[in-house]
């Protein structure tokens, strides 16, 4: 359990409180009304508790430093004190001293915690403790002497030292409303994929080739030359034969892979603002007139 001064905790401690200073308030007895010091700083916890006012015991010069647990101390803002309980100024001088140099570690409190459970102050029920061990006084009350280890302690097992309230004084909760944000994930439509067939008229160029007969009709070289016996033949009926062709256009049709499609979905990020009046409790205290000190 690590313990801050309150400056160092919170630079800004004062707005916290509407601006009033409690250092500096002077500390008095409870019933005799003695003076025994000042508050010279006081001790918060890592949630910013308030756990130890630090008094300064001297008056005109910086005197000895003893720390009160806060659940000891009455503070007054109206009268600048600070009123401490079950506490002389004699007792409060017999407690161990506080150094600001020196490391504030579990021995030493416990010292301190000590100090005040042999002065407890009395009540009419017992305070909560992790293992206490109870006496009745001959008032029928009860005192109580827990013992703590360093691994279990916390300072709300005593709140006879550390609690923030008597037992007379009530406690009002304020309640306010605060706006929650969470997702809910829905199903806004969905998108179907699929395949269709057109058909489209297609033309395509092919080159085709086609024989045919040319007959010539030249005059020899020789011509007017008379021919040997026997040479002329002469013949009726088929003498040559030539055979032609051309070419046709022969079209097919085959399928190839033109391109490929590729479905998935992608998450689009969006802040969306929701607006909604929320209510919270305020305090109205109706004191017709009378004197209310409100901390």
């Amino acid at each position: 359990m690590s313990l801050y001064k309150l400056a160092d905790f919170d630079p800004q401690y004062r707005d916290t409180f509407d601006g009033q200073e409690i250092k500096g308030l002077g500390v008095y007895t409870e019933g005799t009304d003695e003076k025994i010091g000042n508050v010279h700083d006081v001790l918060v916890d890592d949630d910013g508790h308030f756990r130890y006012l630090v008094v300064d015991l001297g008056f005109w010069i910086f005197g000895k430093k003893v720390l009160l647990p806060i659940g000891r101390a009455r503070i007054d803002y109206n009268r600048d004190r600070v009123t401490v309980i079950g506490l002389t100024r004699q007792q409060a001088e017999e407690l161990p001293e506080f150094n600001e140099r020196l490391a504030l570690d579990y021995d030493y409190e416990e010292r301190v915690r000590g100090v005040y459970r042999n002065r407890p102050v009395e009540t009419t029920a017992p305070l909560e403790s992790a293992t206490p061990l109870e006496s009745s006084t001959s008032l029928g009350t009860t005192s109580t002497q827990p013992t703590y280890t360093r691994d279990t302690y916390t300072y709300d097992k005593e709140p006879g030292l550390f609690g923030l309230h008597d037992q007379d004084n009530p406690t009002l909760r304020l309640y306010e409303e605060r706006l929650i944000a969470n997702k809910r994930r829905q199903k806004v439509g969905e998108v179907g994929v699929g395949k269709h067939v057109e058909s489209e008229t297609a033309r395509v160029a092919v080159p085709v080739e086609r024989e045919h007969v040319v007959i010539e009709r030249m005059t020899p070289t020789d011509a007017g030359r008379t021919v040997t016996p026997g040479e002329a033949n002469f013949q009726e009926g088929e003498v040559a034969r030539m055979e032609i062709y051309e070419e046709t256009p022969e079209v097919r049709k085959e399928a190839f892979i033109r391109e490929e499609v590729r479905v998935k979905k992608v998450v689009e990020k969006d802040t969306v603002e929701r607006q909604e009046t929320v209510r919270r409790e305020e305090l109205d205290v109706d004191a017709s007139g009378l004197p209310v000190d409100e901390r």
